[in-house]
């Protein structure tokens, strides 16, 4: 598995790393232990959910009571955002109509073409600041909880080829 950190002078870092603790509890290694938080503790990690080489979740022990709690998610743009289900709590957002929804399980659908969009929470203030679609994504830039931004990747490269302000 590939892993990338940034560091503290823009820099990232890759490297590879075989696997080495369960983190989903099921007796298969899917990790690496490391210390993310600066704790000096191995009591943090990586992983990758997606099964495409590249770690795309972190999650740390805060507390360093042995429990991870706070989980981390690469959302396709290279910015790490607080899970949506950290902890089992679901993110408010707002419809592209404005509308604010509250947190729930049910399906977070912006644009209202039955089709959910996956939210994420940067700052972790429960309340959803991007919002990633088929082809398109929404970012809230000034957290109003209002979608300012839509990026739209018309040619399926994974990279945004337009935006339009809202």
């Amino acid at each position: 598995m590939e892993y990338c950190l940034g560091d503290p002078d823009g820099s990232a870092t890759v490297w590879t790393a075989g696997v080495d603790v369960d983190l989903d509890g099921d007796g298969a290694l899917d990790g690496v232990a490391l210390d993310l938080d600066g704790d000096g503790l191995l009591d943090d990690a990586l992983t990758d959910l997606d099964d495409d080489g590249m770690a795309d979740q972190a999650v740390l022990d805060s507390d360093d009571d042995g429990v991870r709690e706070a989980s981390f998610t690469d959302d396709g743009t290279g910015t790490w955002s607080v899970g949506v289900d950290r902890g089992g709590t679901a993110l408010r957002w707002f419809g592209l109509d404005g509308m604010e929804h509250p947190a729930s399980a049910d399906l977070a659908d912006l644009d209202g073409d039955a089709v959910g969009e996956r939210l994420t929470d940067t700052d972790g203030n429960g309340l959803a600041d991007r919002a990633f679609g088929i082809g398109q994504a929404w970012v809230d830039t000034d957290g109003d909880g209002r979608w300012d931004v839509r990026l739209t990747d018309g040619d399926g490269d994974g990279a945004a080829d337009s935006a339009e302000y809202l």
